[in-house]
C-alpha cells in the first residue's frame, strides 16, 4: 500500500511539473525587471530596405498607462504613415521605422532597465520616454552609451544638465507660472492649497509654483502630495486641504485621477479655481467626468483638439478615426517629433550616429510639411529643447477659452 502511494505522488508531481512548464508564469515579468515588450510588429520591407529601430520606455500599465499609450500612440503613428508612404531614404538607402517599446510602470530605475535593453537587443539611436524621472534616469549614461533621448517633460532641468544628446520637445513648464498665477488670483483669489501628484514631476513643478504664488502676494495654505499608484479616495487629503479654506487647488499628475480628485474637492463643497500641472489635460478630465463644469475656473494647457495649428485638424481626424478618440498634446508632440527626427536623419546622412542625427535637428524641423505641424515648432534652442509657444487655456462657463501668453 505505501509503495502504491508514493507511486501516485510521484505522478501527482511529474504531472504538475508538466503543466508549471505548458503555462506561463504570470509572475515573469516583474521578475524580469517589469520590461513588457507591446504587440508592435516590424514593418514590411522590401528587397533593399532597411529598418531603423526607435526606442520608447513610458507607462504602459498602471495609474499612468493612459497617459503612456498615448504618447506612444503618437510616435506609432507617425512611423506607421512614413512606412506607408515608402520609407525615406538617407545616402542612397531606404528605411523604415520600427518603434520598440517597454513599459517602465512609470518608475525610472525600470527606464534605465529598459533603455539598456533596447540598447543591447535593438540598437536605438534614439530613446522616447514621456516623464522626468525616466529622462533623467537615462541621462546618466546615455552620453556614455551613445544614444539621444527624445524627452517628454516641460521639465526645465532636463536641458539645464547640460546633456549633449537630449531634446527636450514641449515647452519648459516655468512659462506657466505667470499666466496661471495671476488668472487664479484676480477670478478667485490669494490662498492656494497644493495637492499635486507625488512624483518627481510633481515636487519639481510645486517647488516653482509655490515660491511664485507667494512672490506674488499669495499665501500657501496647505502642502501635500497624492501618490496616484496607490491612492485611489482623496476624501482625507482634500478635507484636509479644505479646512484650510483655499481660494485655489493646485492639482496634477496623470489626467484620469487628476479629474477624480477635482471630482472630490467639488463633492466636498469647493467652489474655487484651479491650477492644473501640464501633464494633466482639460479635455482628457472631462472624459472622466463627463461635463467641463466640474472644472469651472481652472487653467492648464490649451487642448489639442482646440488648438489651431497648421496640421492640428487633419491630424485629430485621421488619430480618431485610428484609436476612436480624440488625440492629445502627448499624442502631438510625440507624431511631430517622430517626423522631426527622421528628418534629421536625412539632413544628417546617418540613422546610426545620434551626435549627428543631434546637430541636425534644425534642419529637421525646417523640412516639416506645414500639413504634419500639428504643432508650430521654429527650432531648437541653445538648451536643446524645441522652440514653441505656450498654448494656455481656461474653463469658463463649462466652455474651454484661450488665455492670452505674453511671449
Amino acid at each position: 500500500m505505501k509503495q502504491f502511494r508514493l507511486l501516485a505522488l510521484l505522478i501527482v508531481l511529474a504531472f504538475a511539473f508538466v503543466l508549471a512548464g505548458c503555462v506561463e508564469n504570470p509572475d515573469n515579468e516583474e521578475a524580469s525587471g517589469g520590461e513588457v515588450e507591446t504587440e508592435t510588429e516590424a514593418p514590411a520591407t522590401e528587397e533593399g530596405e532597411k529598418v531603423v529601430n526607435i526606442g520608447y520606455s513610458g507607462p504602459l500599465s498602471g495609474p499612468a498607462a493612459y497617459y503612456g499609450e498615448r504618447t506612444l500612440n503618437g510616435l506609432q503613428m507617425a512611423a506607421e504613415e512614413i512606412n506607408e508612404n515608402g520609407g525615406f531614404e538617407v545616402d542612397g538607402q531606404t528605411y523604415k521605422l520600427n518603434p520598440v517599446a517597454l513599459d517602465d510602470k512609470y518608475l525610472p530605475n525600470e527606464t534605465a532597465a529598459n533603455a539598456k535593453r533596447l540598447l543591447q537587443e535593438n540598437e536605438t539611436p534614439i530613446i522616447f520616454s514621456p516623464h522626468s524621472g525616466g529622462i533623467k534616469a537615462m541621462q546618466v549614461f546615455n552620453e556614455r552609451e551613445d544614444f539621444l533621448i527624445a524627452a517628454y517633460s516641460s521639465e526645465p532641468a532636463i536641458t539645464e544638465a547640460g546633456n549633449s544628446l537630449t531634446v527636450r520637445i514641449p515647452p519648459r513648464y516655468d512659462g506657466y507660472m505667470e499666466p496661471f498665477t495671476t488668472y487664479s488670483m484676480e477670478r478667485f483669489g490669494k490662498k492656494i492649497a497644493a495637492i499635486p501628484t507625488a512624483s518627481q514631476y510633481g515636487k519639481d513643478w510645486t517647488e516653482t509654483l509655490l515660491p511664485y504664488w507667494k512672490e506674488q502676494g499669495g499665501e500657501v495654505v496647505y502642502n501635500s502630495s497624492v501618490d496616484f499608484s496607490k491612492d485611489t479616495d482623496f476624501f482625507t487629503m482634500v478635507t484636509n486641504a479644505l479646512e484650510e479654506e483655499p481660494d485655489v487647488l493646485f492639482i496634477g499628475g496623470p489626467s484620469e485621477p487628476t479629474a477624480k480628485l477635482a471630482e472630490q474637492a467639488r463633492k466636498l463643497g469647493f467652489e474655487g479655481g484651479f491650477i492644473i500641472m501640464d501633464q494633466a489635460k482639460l479635455d482628457e478630465m472631462k472624459n472622466v467626468t463627463g461635463t467641463y463644469e466640474t472644472f469651472e475656473g481652472a487653467i492648464g494647457v490649451m487642448p489639442l483638439v482646440n488648438a489651431d495649428y497648421p496640421g492640428t485638424p487633419e491630424f485629430v481626424e485621421k488619430y480618431n478615426e485610428k484609436y476612436g478618440e480624440n488625440p492629445g498634446s502627448e499624442a502631438g508632440f510625440h507624431y511631430i517629433a517622430t517626423y522631426i527626427f527622421m528628418e534629421a536623419m536625412k539632413a544628417a546622412g546617418t540613422v546610426d550616429d545620434p551626435k549627428a542625427i543631434r546637430a541636425h535637428i534644425e534642419e529637421g524641423i525646417a523640412q516639416i510639411p506645414e500639413e504634419k505641424q500639428v504643432y508650430s515648432i521654429s527650432g531648437i534652442g541653445e538648451d536643446g529643447g524645441f522652440i514653441t509657444g505656450l498654448s494656455v487655456a481656461a474653463v469658463e462657463d463649462g466652455e474651454i477659452v484661450s488665455i492670452e501668453v505674453e511671449e
